[in-house]
């Protein structure tokens, strides 16, 4: 399960981004003087639209930015530990997944996914409509997910656009709060124009759906990208993103505690063609359930 190597769709669903990111940069390269290693980075997020998905900057930014080491301490009683199995379990899609059994997902033992539904102003990903009807026909507990481009609008833009298409939520059992995907670079903002972006995004959407909106990140992006900011902690649910065998995820400075965690990019669930994000949910059924539907 916590394999280290990535499966062959893992591979070329990376392979489809890092293609784009060749032809990007091989262009930049032959209108401009110099060697390719000469010329800046690029200010705004090198990602090509509709190519994000939960998990596609992980590994640059963790080598491009100072990741934050600090672990959370998960060795006493009630609070996750190496029994992950004992945990909620799920996974996160997009488009790169293609046709989903969800009946056999929610076989599997699969409780709850969240799925790709907007990316900046103007994409929906293809398949949204498709998996978020067809979990919900099968009793998974489901979320949308909106990949962020700071570099294009302000949050509230963002915000509006993904409520609009697909991150409504409802009271109904099986509806989770929308998350926000924040990685693959700072898009040029300075960290105090990030926290603001930020902000903007989740008031927007609070008044939009009554919910907070959960922010899934990674400790070395979040330190980055935004300085290890506090500000969203106690509003926000954590969906931490660490790729790793340990039995439990370092989480970013400015977080005391984690909800979900993307444990691996390499998974396999029956239903699902080849390598799936996974996850597990800190918590119980029931506490699932309670986020789910803003119960206590």
């Amino acid at each position: 399960m916590f394999s280290r190597f990535r499966t062959v769709k893992a591979a070329q669903r990376r392979l489809t981004v890092a293609g784009a990111l060749c032809a990007t940069a091989a262009l930049t390269v032959s209108m401009a003087s110099g060697t390719a290693s000469a010329q800046p980075m690029p200010a705004a997020n090198p990602i090509p639209l509709g190519q994000g998905y939960a998990g596609v900057g992980y590994v640059t930014d963790g080598k491009d930015f100072k990741p934050d080491t600090r672990s959370l301490q998960l060795n006493v009683p009630g609070v996750l530990g190496p029994n992950l199995s004992a945990y909620p379990a799920g996974v996160d899609i997009s488009h790169y997944q293609g046709s989903i059994n969800w009946s056999s997902v929610k076989g599997a033992g699969i409780e709850f996914a969240w799925m790709k539904a907007t990316e900046g102003t103007t994409y929906k990903d293809p398949t949204f409509n498709t998996n978020y009807l067809n979990a919900y026909n099968a009793g998974v507990i489901r979320g949308a997910y909106h990949f962020a481009r700071p570099d294009v609008s302000d949050g509230a833009t963002q915000a509006n656009y993904f409520a609009s298409n697909g991150g409504a939520w409802s009271r109904d059992n099986l509806t989770l709060p929308g998350m926000l995907d924040l990685e693959g670079g700072c898009a040029g903002l300075s960290q105090a124009s990030m926290r603001t972006w930020i902000t903007s995004f989740y008031n927007t959407y609070k008044n939009r759906t009554g919910r907070d909106v959960v922010i899934y990140t990674s400790p070395s992006w979040w330190s980055s990208c935004t300085g290890g900011w506090n500000g969203m902690a106690a509003l926000t649910p954590l969906w931490v993103a660490h790729w790793t065998t340990a039995a439990s995820p370092n989480i970013p400075a400015g977080f005391s505690a984690w909800t979900i965690w993307q444990y691996t990019d390499a998974g396999s669930v029956s239903g699902i063609s080849g390598a799936v994000d996974r996850d597990r949910f800190n918590g119980s059924s029931a506490r699932l359930l309670a986020l789910a539907n803003n119960t206590p």
